[in-house]
């Protein structure tokens, strides 16, 4: 039997990942565009598209800096209809 190793990501304790519901659909350059735009803010480490459930995204943020309705209030700056689901 084999088996799998994963290297586990060494995440501060203060880092929280939560998952967005994006309400519209969104084409590929749209969700590359909003990604950027999360990620150039300080306090959001991660954002990126569940594959093949593109109206989930999961977001990783450190919450010294930001809550969950501070990242929800980021994507909705970008013009995007979104709920907030809860943490992973």
């Amino acid at each position: 039997m084999g088996q799998a190793m994963h290297i586990v990501e060494n995440v501060p304790e203060h880092t929280v990942e939560i998952v967005v519901h994006i309400t519209e659909t969104l084409g590929e350059q749209r969700r590359k565009e909003l990604v950027a735009a999360l990620e150039e803010n300080n306090g959001i480490t991660a954002a990126e598209f569940c594959p093949l459930r593109y109206h989930l995204m999961l977001v990783r943020y450190d919450r010294d800096i930001y809550s969950s309705q501070d990242v929800l209030a980021c994507v909705e700056s970008q013009n995007i209809n979104a709920k907030l689901i809860g943490p992973v």
